[in-house]
């Protein structure tokens, strides 16, 4: 243990914005038990690893830290190890019997549970297995945890866990468990508290939020829950992720026409280019549909950027169905996207299917989305040089921490230099440069250096 009175919690997360609200709630959550946040896994009386498993490699990650961090378990008295989360609850009881030194393995819906859990193991020297899924309508929503301080100018809000979709290659329904959807109330009431501490952009996280409201059909669809956000005081910018094509509602295309306080970016997952693979992901729409949607949102809001989801290396995959998705990549010309090499995932469908595209193969196929999206991105980027765009600031820079750093409503980084009594507020910002993926420009009207070290570090 330290050797002050105060406890201290290390919480290392891997994953997706999701796992990043995770880890707020359950760090505000031992804060109500006295324990403080630490960057050091060596200060820690608490070492947490919130944990990804979507795919394989965030997995290896998690095992090769555990053994990093055996020896603060084994030499240092009353640290408690636990590793929480998707993988968490994947692997359940196998990663207490894998590691003898783990203390704790929990899944996300013993977020709420995290406490009396540290308790019972610092008193009884109990390891505990907390994996039970919770899928009632009734689902204990924690998200007004994760912000109470009033230093944020942007916070994430969860409207829903879970997803009823079962693509093929996808662990989701089994890690997070079925779609639940939070109270519209519920959410705009947060989103009232976020705003009167200072937050001004929120972002709308879901597993599927297209679907929210469908199931529990006493809420609103998902564009008019958006609508109502937008009607709070104080909440310049939304955003929000992620979407399903399939569920993209009319009302939320109208949306982006009528309601400036959206802003001018959509994650929408497409995975694959042709409809034999797609049909094979079990993904509900044709490459001819996504196309039609995507010309439709760029027709209501025809500033908008857009990012997807590719897998290299699907099941079956042939080089035709290769080159399809490098045409779509042409196409819909994305300004960027996440994409990966298929790993076999326990539990999901395509475990089924002859996993026949070789390791090379996968890893030039990969080469080949990346490096064609990087041409696309490089060009759709500097494009913006010249151009005067709306900087919602949102503290310094990570790169120059004397420069302030913000967002267009693209949700692309500009860095620039300004002074602090800016951040919170929406600046004119002047793009000077584009590099790999943010901005450098200059504040209009502010009297301020032209070069910087961010020139160098990019």
């Amino acid at each position: 243990m330290t050797e002050s009175s105060e406890k201290r919690v290390f919480i290392q997360t891997f994953g997706c914005q999701m796992n990043d609200q995770d880890s707020g709630k359950m760090l505000r959550l031992l804060e109500g038990e006295g324990y403080r946040g630490t960057d050091r896994a060596d200060d820690a009386d608490v070492i947490l690893i919130n944990t990804c498993s979507v795919r394989e490699k965030p997995e290896q990650k998690v095992r090769s830290l555990l053994g990093r961090f055996r020896p603060l378990k084994e030499n240092r008295e009353g640290v408690v190890l636990g590793v929480t989360g998707c993988f968490a609850q994947q692997a359940g009881g196998a990663l207490l019997r894998q590691f003898p030194y783990l203390d704790l393995v929990m899944g996300p819906d013993a977020i709420p549970r995290l406490p009396a859990l540290l308790l019972d193991v610092q008193l009884g020297g109990a390891r505990k297995l907390a994996t039970e899924q919770l899928d009632r309508q009734d689902y204990p929503f924690t998200n007004d945890l994760v912000f109470r301080d009033g230093r944020k100018v942007t916070a994430f809000v969860t409207i829903q866990k879970g997803c009823d979709n079962l693509c093929s290659f996808c662990i989701v329904p089994f890690t997070r468990g079925r779609e639940v959807s939070r109270s519209a109330d519920e959410v705009v009431g947060e989103v009232r508290r976020l705003a009167d501490t200072g937050v001004r952009e929120v972002t709308v996280l879901g597993q599927n939020v297209n679907s929210y409201g469908v199931k529990k059909t006493t809420e609103p669809p998902f564009h008019e829950l958006l609508a109502r956000i937008a009607e709070v005081d104080g909440i310049d910018r939304i955003r929000f992720t992620t979407s399903n094509p399939w569920d993209l509602a009319d009302g939320l295309i109208d949306l982006f026409a009528s309601e400036p306080k959206l802003t001018s970016y959509f994650h929408l997952p497409v995975q694959a280019g042709s409809d034999s693979e797609l049909t094979r992901m079990r993904r509900r729409h044709t490459r001819e549909e996504y196309v039609e949607l995507v010309g439709r949102l760029r027709e209501a809001r025809p500033d908008l950027a857009l990012s997807t989801d590719i897998i290299a290396g699907f099941p079956g995959q042939t080089e035709v169905e290769h080159e399809q998705t490098l045409s779509l990549l042409e196409e819909v010309r994305y300004d960027f996207i996440y994409s990966f090499k298929y790993s076999r995932r326990p539990h999901t469908p395509a475990m089924r299917l002859e996993d026949d595209v070789d390791g090379p193969t996968k890893k030039r196929r990969l080469a080949d989305v990346q490096g064609l999206q990087a041409r696309i991105t490089r060009e759709r980027m500097k494009a913006w040089e010249g151009v005067t765009a709306p900087v919602l600031v949102e503290g310094p820079s990570k790169r120059d921490s004397t420069w302030l750093s913000g967002r267009i409503s693209q949700n692309w980084i500009v860095n620039f230099a300004g002074p602090e009594r800016l951040v919170g507020s929406t600046v004119d910002v002047d793009i000077e440069t584009a590099f790999s993926n943010s901005f450098q420009g200059r504040a209009a009207g502010v009297d301020a250096p032209r070069t910087s070290p961010l020139t160098v570090l990019q």
